[in-house]
């Protein structure tokens, strides 16, 4: 560095923590060296969240939540979103980086969600990150279901009118609760209006400072690995650790590949297939809502769909409290369940490299009845699906109520000292 730019950078570090912070999360956080594949969707699940906000305030820029008819007819909402891929300049692009956006968050988070039960990063002590993450993925889907009511389509209208409903189930505050999450006693301007206000301002700030506290408890404690070795134990006699490099550029270079690989491939969705086939852009969501005409089957996107199915598998009324509500307590505790994982795993071995063959049993047999889930969510109710999403709940739930017992008495393999690359 030059003199004057060392001396504007000393400038800055006596008022603004600057070199010290670069230093304590990139330059000198040690991170495991045996980082693999997997360890590339943090780093994305953060870009993909810068470009959902940028993509986000040009959109705002042009959009109306207006769910009033225009003189033609059609919700003043959904002609600003026609207006929008139409008639402002390079606007189809930036709608479709947002709408593929959202499902590519989803993609991105089930992967790193994923990686975290391979290799146990819930155990301890990175508690408070899964419950950090546990509460990022809340609070996404949340976002993600009040962006969905936004297009003001067949299928965002009809779709919250599914969902709000399902709060009037709960006893006693239910008709209450929806009324207020409504703005009013049918979906209409108020409703529209109040989730843009949380979809826009609200929930991305409370998402914003998720992920800042997510971040500064894993560079607490340290990143996990995928021998489940903590680095920390072992170092040298500058008290760095023995298996440890720097973040910065060793990561940085490393998470650069990832980037470019996941923007070729977002790019050519974005370009070549941005409805999905009807899974990101639902074909119902092209048609302006109407009140008076319900789609012949509704059913939420498809990063909602195994938690709907758990919901629509719960058919049968308990201690006199109708099935609705206990599906809708069902779909909840199928979220909320995940954040307890770091107390129901008491295997010896973090790493799934040194588990046992019934923790990998299990894990296989959750996966499938995940996927088999999300695949019945977006199918109608017949008597057999519900069956199948029935059994499937019940392998969902057991993976997790039995694992105290099942990860005890699994047979695993000694962890080593050091992380290798075997």
């Amino acid at each position: 560095m030059t003199t004057k730019s060392q001396a504007l950078v000393n400038w800055i570090d006596e008022r603004f923590p600057l070199t010290s912070s670069i230093k304590g999360h990139l330059t000198e956080y040690y991170a495991p060296k045996n980082f693999n594949f997997w360890y590339f969707f943090g780093s994305l699940a953060l870009l993909v969240l810068v470009i959902q906000i940028v993509t986000g305030i040009f959109l705002v820029m042009h959009y109306k939540p207006d769910g009033t008819l225009n003189s033609a007819g059609i919700p003043v909402a959904f002609a600003s979103v026609e207006y929008i891929m139409r008639e402002v300049p390079g606007g189809w692009l930036i709608r479709y980086l947002h709408s593929t956006g959202a499902s590519a968050f989803f993609v991105v988070v089930y992967l790193h969600m994923f990686r975290g039960l391979l290799y146990g990063s819930y155990r301890k002590p990175r508690e408070l990150i899964w419950i950090f993450g546990t509460l990022i993925f809340l609070v996404l889907m949340a976002e993600a279901f009040m962006g969905y009511l936004l297009p003001w389509g067949q299928m965002s209208f009809w779709g919250a009118q599914v969902i709000i409903n399902l709060f009037s189930a709960i006893p006693l505050i239910g008709p209450d609760l929806a009324l207020m999450i409504r703005g009013d006693y049918v979906i209409g301007d108020a409703t529209l209006n109040r989730f843009f206000a949380f979809h826009v301002i609200a929930v991305p700030l409370i998402l914003i400072g998720l992920v800042a506290a997510h971040i500064i408890a894993l560079h607490e404690v340290g990143s996990n690995n995928p021998d489940g070795v903590e680095i920390k134990k072992k170092k040298d006699a500058n008290g760095i650790p023995l298996d440890g490099i720097p973040f910065h550029p060793y990561y940085t270079v490393k998470d650069i590949v990832g980037v470019v690989g996941f923007l070729i491939l977002f790019s050519a969705v974005v370009f070549f297939w941005p409805e999905g086939g009807g899974y990101f852009l639902e074909y119902n969501n092209f048609i302006p809502a109407d009140p008076l005409t319900t789609p012949l089957h509704i059913a939420p996107v498809w990063y909602f769909t195994p938690f709907y199915s758990v919901l629509r598998a719960v058919t049968y009324p308990l201690f006199g409290i109708d099935a609705k509500f206990w599906g809708v307590v069902a779909m909840g505790a199928s979220v909320v369940i995940i954040a307890f994982l770091p107390w129901l795993d008491r295997s010896p071995a973090k790493s799934i490299r040194y588990k046992g063959p019934i923790f990998k049993a299990a894990l296989v047999v959750f996966i499938i009845s995940f996927f088999i889930l999300g695949y019945l969510g977006v199918l109608p109710p017949t008597p057999m699906r519900t069956l199948v999403a029935q059994i499937c709940s019940v392998l969902y739930f057991a993976f997790f109520l039995l694992m105290p017992w099942y990860s005890k008495l699994d047979k695993c393999k000694p962890e080593p000292d050091r992380v290798n690359f075997k």
